[in-house]
């Protein structure tokens, strides 16, 4: 095997291979590690590290995904969730320790990042290494519900069809991993209890590992299978949500679930109503 080196995104047989399609003007990350078979988590990091201006971000962090799970990574502003994202997508050299992905991985950001002049079913299909592209991206667009807007222009579309777009343009690639950074952030209340059953749907149907950054707590206890805090670069708390979806967020053990949560990220619930 091939050595190492610290930072680099590897794949199972220790050598990176960059993709065009893992820049963020290019839409998702996609083939970023090569698929290998067998037991083990996706993707492993271990002593991973990265600071700006001096200002340590991750700290000799330590995590591994496993297959199929979806994990939320919450954690205050600046503690390291979106740097850890773009680590995992390979979008970061600066980084420092072991990090290996061993399947492929797409990303989807809070802002679609669809290409304004390419119509909806160009920009899923944009950088896409299939035998038909078109008919791939036109087959992940039926998934989440955009056939009849496939030769839209992205101006045209509201921010709930934006990011369902999104969503099939990483899918479309067929990920192991799927990143998702804070996707839901912008959308109204009700299109957001939309978009979750709908990215648990096709998480239930393409069965990826799922990494979800979000600020919001019950977002989190709602979709995941593991809730992950982020503090000062190091994991603060990991733990498991035991509870069959969909889920009342006031069932006992998810109540108990969602203080501790709070607790961890430094807000207080004195005078709660």
């Amino acid at each position: 095997m091939a050595p190492r080196v610290p930072g680099e995104l590897t794949s199972a047989n220790g050598r990176h291979r960059p993709d065009a399609a893992a820049s963020p003007a290019a839409g998702p990350a996609a083939g970023t590690a090569t698929v290998t078979a067998g037991p083990g988590p996706v993707a492993r990091a271990s002593g991973l590290g990265r600071a700006f201006d001096g200002r340590p971000i991750l700290d000799g962090l330590g995590l591994d995904l496993a297959p199929g799970e979806f994990t939320a990574l919450i954690g205050r502003s600046g503690s390291g969730k979106s740097t850890l994202l773009r680590a995992l997508a390979g979008l970061d050299p600066d980084i420092t320790g072991d990090l290996q992905v061993r399947v492929p991985v797409a990303m989807a950001f809070q802002e679609p990042r669809l290409v304004p002049w390419k119509k909806v079913l160009a920009n899923v299909a944009l950088g896409l290494r299939a035998p038909a592209p078109r008919e791939a991206a036109a087959a992940a667009l039926a998934e989440v519900g955009l056939t009849d807007r496939a030769g839209a222009w992205p101006l045209t579309l509201s921010g709930g069809e934006a990011q369902r777009a999104s969503l099939a343009r990483a899918l479309v690639r067929e990920p192991g991993l799927l990143l998702l950074d804070e996707p839901f952030g912008a959308l109204d209340a009700l299109t957001r209890i939309s978009m979750h059953r709908l990215v648990l749907r096709l998480w239930a149907h393409h069965q990826p590992a799922v990494l979800l950054v979000t600020h919001d707590v019950d977002e989190a206890i709602a979709l995941a299978d593991r809730v992950i805090v982020l503090n000062g670069g190091r994991i603060s708390y990991d733990g498991r949500v035991r509870a069959p979806r969909p889920r009342d967020r006031d069932q006992p053990a998810l109540v108990a679930l969602r203080r501790r949560l709070l607790s961890e990220l430094g807000v207080s619930l004195e005078g709660t109503i």
